[in-house]
């Protein structure tokens, strides 16, 4: 039976992944942000002349969802590393970002 991946889990398997091949100097935050951002527009691409319809099906075609899924994986994989390498609990910064916008857009 496979374990259950959690965040902590996967930061370790890119870290790892990274460190075998000697990548981690060019890991430094701002590389990491170049490449989040880079990752994030690849995704955008694939919807970036799509219809509000089409973009809504996109995951129906298996070549399209694989392409979004891939996109998907590098944009997080990036942010993962950054929040490694900044010292950010990304599941944290979420829930305390969602505290203040409770506040911010009350009901």
């Amino acid at each position: 039976m496979t374990e259950p991946l959690d965040v902590a889990k996967l930061q370790r398997r890119l870290a790892e992944f990274a460190a075998a091949r000697n990548w981690q100097p060019y890991h430094t935050p701002k590389n990491l942000v170049a490449a989040l951002s880079v990752e994030a527009s690849e995704l955008v691409e694939i919807f970036q002349w799509l219809t509000p319809e089409e973009s809504a099906r996109v995951m129906s075609d298996p070549d399209t969802a694989h392409r979004v899924t891939d996109e998907v994986a590098d944009v997080l994989a990036y942010l993962l590393q950054l929040c490694q390498v900044l010292g950010i609990d990304p599941l944290a910064a979420l829930d305390a970002k969602i505290d203040r916008n409770e506040r911010r857009f009350p009901i």
